[in-house]
């Protein structure tokens, strides 16, 4: 995709994020999703990172072609002012979130914080994929949380560009994720 997005979830700093993910992917992306917010914001969050994940899981098939993790270093870093959050992705077929993230408020803007790690859970089940985030040195939560889908956004670009080398083939020894 090209980055352009259209994200209605009901969440201020949700479709904000979403955004940033979109943009800094390049994904096209497109969500209007609603739910039982009145109760908590659990469901909906989650059900956007599973449905997410699973929309990329069908786009990438068979996975050939691809380079298939997606880091620099060991891992992307993203800095956002005085945060710096690291992501790495594998698209391997497994499902494993390490979420290395405290949050010292229960909200930015609107968003619960809690509900974070639950997007991201359900993402990496939806998309079948190893995911891990840390952050180091936030003053700002709204910065952490931005920094962290950010960083996702890169290593996923990275994970799901065309390897020129090989591609024909799964980025796999057993040939098959």
């Amino acid at each position: 995709g090209k980055g352009k997005y259209k994200v209605s979830t009901t969440i201020g700093f949700l479709d904000h994020m979403l955004e940033s993910l979109a943009k800094h992917a390049s994904f096209d992306l497109e969500i209007k999703a609603t739910g039982d917010t009145h109760v908590d914001q659990h469901h909906l969050v989650e059900d956007i990172g599973i449905v997410l994940g699973e929309a990329i899981d069908k786009a990438l098939g068979t996975r050939k072609g691809i380079y298939r993790a997606g880091f620099w270093h060991g891992a992307f870093l993203f800095p956002m002012d005085e945060t710096l959050a690291a992501a790495a992705v594998d698209l391997s077929g497994r499902s494993k979130l390490n979420f290395k993230v405290e949050f010292k408020k229960d909200k930015v803007g609107e968003l619960a914080t809690d509900v974070i790690e639950d997007f991201f859970e359900g993402f990496v089940g939806g998309a079948r994929c190893n995911l891990y985030i840390e952050t180091k040195k936030a003053r700002s939560e709204h910065h952490k949380v931005e920094a962290i889908f950010k960083a996702v956004a890169r290593s996923l670009r990275m994970a799901v560009e065309k390897d020129k080398r090989n591609k024909n083939t799964v980025p796999s020894t057993k040939g098959q994720l």
